[in-house]
């Protein structure tokens, strides 16, 4: 695991590789483009909680090869105050995630306006990710709504069942495992269905078959995991 500027660290598994594109041709390239060209400028991808924008932000970061960048979760940031995103100006790559949660925050706000000046000044290539657009957002500072809102904009959609399976199944190979279909489908059935939770009750099974050396079938699933309280 990388350790980046501020001490955020990005998760190993969340690259472009373990990204299931599916109906996010577009996005996908966009951000694949930024992280290997850094053009300055500003990105701004909107999209339901549980769409992969986090796992697209760290991805940028992962994929910026000798450059400086961060990946700034601003919504676990905030008890640290607007101090927590120091020097995050003077990356090559800032990657803003939950943009959303500073709204409203006066001392936040001008902060991250003063950050995308300085930022644009040296060229600097800045990425948002927050569950709307900026134009819905309720900003307090209107130069900082102004700025936000001239970004390049980009919708990520969340992912059907069948394109769920999909993923499913990636993560699986990349973890050195087949997952059949029909386990698949048991956990959308069994568990909440976003992949966030989704992948974390794959992981949780692989490690437990590993040790157990077992394949993950559907009874072995309901013997780790309908036996937990």
């Amino acid at each position: 695991m990388r350790q980046l500027t501020l001490g955020v660290q990005l998760k190993e598994r969340a690259t472009f590789a373990s990204f299931l594109t599916a109906r996010n041709v577009e996005v996908v390239a966009h951000l694949r483009h930024v992280a290997e060209a850094t053009p300055p400028g500003a990105t701004w991808i909107a999209g339901p909680h549980t769409a992969g924008k986090s796992h697209l932000l760290q991805a940028v970061c992962a994929a910026t090869a000798g450059k400086r960048a961060a990946y700034l979760p601003l919504e676990s940031l905030l008890p640290f105050g607007p101090a927590a995103i120091d020097g995050a100006d003077q990356l090559d790559v800032a990657c803003y995630d939950d943009v959303q949660a500073v709204a409203g925050l006066d001392d936040w706000e001008r902060k991250l306006f003063s950050h995308w000046q300085r930022a644009l000044e040296r060229g600097g290539t800045l990425v948002f990710a927050a569950r709307e657009n900026p134009a819905q957002i309720d900003f307090g500072l209107a130069d900082l709504k102004s700025r936000l809102a001239s970004s390049t904009v980009f919708a990520v959609r969340e992912l059907n069942d069948d394109e769920q399976i999909e993923a499913l199944e990636l993560r699986a190979r990349l973890r050195g495992f087949d997952l059949p279909v029909e386990t698949a489908r048991y956990l959308q059935r069994r568990y909440p269905r976003d992949m966030r939770s989704l992948c974390e009750v794959l992981d949780t099974l692989d490690d437990a078959a590993f040790t157990a050396q077992r394949r993950i079938t559907v009874p072995f699933i309901k013997e780790i995991l309908d036996r937990k309280p």
